[in-house]
């Protein structure tokens, strides 16, 4: 098979059959050997109905409905395991993806090689406080700490050869940074492509103020998995081992200095405990064996455990 299309929605009933129409006009015109993979993330309107219905008068449809709303990454990580084409495109389900952009996409996978094409809606048709001045500064950020020159990290369209989706775990909320992922697990011809952005047809937007904040702890997340993810005893290891050598040099001079005011000042004794940096020194030195713990207890768990799929599928055509 030539290309899987991964569409992950939720609660997008109106624009589906028209999707459809337009995205297996394209196919056709363009001959593939196509697969279009719906994934209902727990919708509570009749997307699920649709899907049913498309999935009995196409065959090239297959759909998939979670239990419940476990979110975008989860759709996708479903989507990218049971996707076969050797080509991988996903797409949001709003219309505001054309699927006119799909064939040069498949082009650059194909004919030049890219391992991930990812698009760049340089001009978007959304508000510019409530959406594209905190995409631009997330993207500007997730460019600095991720080292990739891409403008438009979280576009909906992407375009990946199967094998990159097959070795990248898309997880809690990181389809935001999917290329990153990818570079990350080697994959490192990497580009981006300007597509059209058009306006919300049916419906309202899923996603709200929060996803801001979530975007910024992801970002966290990632740059600390892409430095340490792979050796936390690198980071956890190191700190504890300073933090113990700084309490214990502290605690050594605490009890050297008591010896020899005795001893060569004659001064009365008085208690260790009495000294508050006796305490700074234990606090120190205790944080020091317990992130050197977590360094180990991180790389133990990385050799022995495996990321789990966080989704139940309910229902499969």
């Amino acid at each position: 098979m030539q290309l899987s299309v991964v569409i992950p929605l939720y609660n997008e009933e109106e624009s589906l059959k028209e999707l459809h129409g337009l995205l297996s006009k394209v196919l056709q015109t363009q001959g593939y050997t196509y697969e279009i993979l719906l994934i209902d993330d727990g919708s509570t309107d009749k997307s699920w109905n649709q899907i049913s219905r498309l999935a009995v008068t196409d065959p090239h449809v297959r759909g998939y409905r979670f239990s419940k709303n476990f979110g975008k990454s989860q759709a996708l990580h479903l989507g990218f395991k049971e996707a076969c084409g050797e080509v991988v495109m996903t797409m949001d389900a709003d219309l505001q993806d054309n699927p006119e952009e799909i064939p040069a996409f498949v082009e650059l996978i194909t004919r030049q090689n890219y391992d991930l094409v990812s698009g760049w809606k340089r001009k978007r048709y959304d508000s510019f406080f409530a959406k594209n001045l905190p995409s631009k500064l997330f993207n500007w950020a997730a460019r600095k700490t991720s080292g990739l020159k891409l403008h438009d990290f979280n576009c909906g369209i992407k375009a990946y050869k199967n094998e990159v989706v097959k070795n990248v775990d898309v997880f809690g909320e990181m389809h935001r940074y999917i290329p990153v992922l990818a570079k990350n697990a080697g994959y490192t011809k990497i580009t981006e492509k300007i597509v059209q952005h058009q306006s919300r047809k049916y419906g309202q937007t899923k996603f709200g103020m929060e996803r801001f904040i979530n975007g910024f702890l992801d970002l966290v997340t990632i740059w600390f998995l892409s430095k340490f993810g792979k050796r936390p005893m690198h980071f956890f290891g190191a700190l504890g081992v300073l933090m113990f050598l700084f309490g214990f040099i502290a605690a050594a001079y605490i009890g050297g200095m008591k010896i020899y005011k005795l001893i060569y000042l004659y001064e009365p004794a008085r208690l260790v405990a009495d000294d508050p940096w006796f305490y700074i020194a234990l606090t120190s030195m205790i944080l020091g064996v317990q992130f050197f713990l977590a360094g180990f207890i991180g790389e133990m768990i990385l050799r022995n455990g495996k990321q789990k799929e966080r989704y139940r599928v309910a229902e499969k055509i």
